[in-house]
């Protein structure tokens, strides 16, 4: 799988959070739990001074690697974390990070992409990882999705 090393700046992003693990693929339940409710209950929509019409799946407080437990974070970038409605805000460091493009079904491709990345022999860092959804087609079979994984 092609990636590219890139550095990102600092990103404040605002959304829910939800405490879970990969074991017993509890975190496929959780994580479609959460967009679920992101986008169902209007979250997103009320979440005020987005950056742009992106949303992040973001990976972070990790116990360890990816086999122990984390905090999954549906949200989106902000210019401005005034939300006072209950919702979690984080802050994306800064540093460098893998970056994989992916291109098709929003739930298949990301899926097989991370199973990919687990078997990758990357240094990770384990600090914020996290999906970036462009949302560039009314077809969710046809959406771009960049994968970055936070490296040492």
């Amino acid at each position: 799988m092609q990636y590219e090393i890139v550095t990102l700046t600092k990103k404040v992003v605002v959304g829910k959070s939800i405490r879970t693990t990969n074991k017993n693929e509890q975190s496929m339940k959780d994580i479609g739990a959460m967009w679920e409710k992101f986008i169902n209950e209007s979250i997103y929509e009320n979440i005020r001074n987005k950056v742009d019409g992106k949303g992040i799946g973001l990976y972070t407080k990790y116990d360890g690697d990816a086999t122990k437990p984390y905090t999954f974070m549906c949200c989106c970038e902000v210019t401005e974390p005034d939300n006072s409605d209950g919702l979690d805000k984080k802050i994306i460091n800064e540093g460098k990070y893998a970056k994989f493009t992916i291109k098709g079904n929003m739930v298949k491709e990301v899926g097989e992409a991370w199973y990919e990345i687990w078997n990758m022999d990357l240094d990770r860092k384990y600090d914020s990882d996290f999906e970036l959804y462009h949302n560039d087609s009314e077809d969710m079979n046809n959406q771009t999705i960049d994968i970055f994984i936070s490296l040492n």
